[in-house]
C-alpha cells in the first residue's frame, strides 16, 4: 500500500484558490460603473476573469473603453478595492478545514499571489491568517511575477524548503506553468475562476482537485520528491 504523506510545505495562489474575492471585486466594478452612468454588471460575468488581475477585470467591466483609458483607471480600481477588502469575499468552503489539516500534519503553508503585496498583507488579519501564513509573496514583491517561477522559488527559500518538497496550488494556467518551471508538484484548483475556453486538463498539473476538502486527505496530494 502506498505511503501517502502530506507535503512538507504548500504554497497557494490567493484569489480564486484560497479566497472567493469576486464579491469584493464586483462591488468595486459596479461602483465605478455607477459613477460613469452605467448599469450594474452581473457577478457571473466578472467571476471568470478575477484570477487574471485588475486589468482583465477592468476590461470585462468596461469592454467599450479603450485599453489606454482603462490603464489610467488601474490605481483607482486598486484604491477602491482596498476599501472593499474582505467586506464581501471570504475563503472558499472547505479552505479552513484544509488549512487546519495541513497544520495538524506539520505542513508549512504560504501564499504566492500576483495581487500587490500590500493588499495581500492587509487581507491576512481580516482572515485570521497573519500568524499562520509562513510566507507571502505578492505580484510586486520581486521584479517578476507568475508565470515566472522566481516568486515560487523565492517563497520556498524563505521557508527553508526545497522546491521539490513543496506543492503549489492554483486555479489559473499561469500558476501551473510557474510551478512546473519551479520544479514544484502542481495542484489545479478546479473550484476557482476560469474562462469558458480554459482547459485545466491541458495545463499538465500533477493532480486536479474539485473541492478544497479533498486536500484534507494525504492521498489527494501529489507524490513529493521526499517520498
Amino acid at each position: 500500500m502506498p505511503n501517502f504523506r502530506f507535503p512538507r510545505a504548500v504554497l497557494f495562489d490567493l484569489d480564486g484558490t484560497l479566497v472567493d474575492s469576486a464579491p469584493d471585486f464586483i462591488a468595486v466594478i459596479n461602483r465605478m460603473r455607477a459613477e460613469r452612468g452605467l448599469a450594474a454588471m452581473a457577478l457571473a460575468d466578472l467571476r471568470p476573469v478575477v484570477s487574471k488581475g485588475a486589468r482583465a477585470m477592468l476590461g470585462a467591466g468596461f469592454s467599450d473603453v479603450p485599453v489606454a483609458e482603462r490603464e489610467a483607471w488601474v490605481q483607482e480600481f486598486l484604491d477602491r478595492y482596498e476599501a472593499e477588502l474582505g467586506l464581501h469575499g471570504k475563503p472558499f468552503e472547505g479552505v479552513e478545514a484544509m488549512l487546519a489539516a495541513l497544520e495538524a500534519n506539520g505542513t508549512t503553508w504560504g501564499i504566492v499571489t500576483n495581487k500587490p503585496e500590500y493588499l495581500a498583507r492587509k487581507l491576512m488579519p481580516l482572515l485570521g491568517w497573519e500568524t499562520r501564513c509562513a510566507v507571502l509573496v505578492g505580484g510586486d514583491t520581486l521584479p517578476v511575477r507568475k508565470p515566472d517561477p522566481l516568486p515560487l522559488q523565492h517563497a520556498a527559500t524563505a521557508i527553508g524548503v526545497l522546491a521539490g518538497h513543496c506543492a503549489y496550488v492554483g486555479d489559473d494556467e499561469r500558476d501551473i506553468v510557474a510551478a512546473r518551471a519551479a520544479g514544484m508538484p502542481a495542484v489545479v484548483a478546479l473550484w476557482g475562476y476560469r474562462l469558458h475556453e480554459d482547459d485545466p486538463f491541458a495545463w499538465q498539473g500533477d493532480v486536479l482537485v474539485h473541492h478544497p476538502s479533498e486536500l484534507c486527505q494525504a492521498q489527494a496530494w501529489p507524490r513529493m520528491a521526499n517520498g
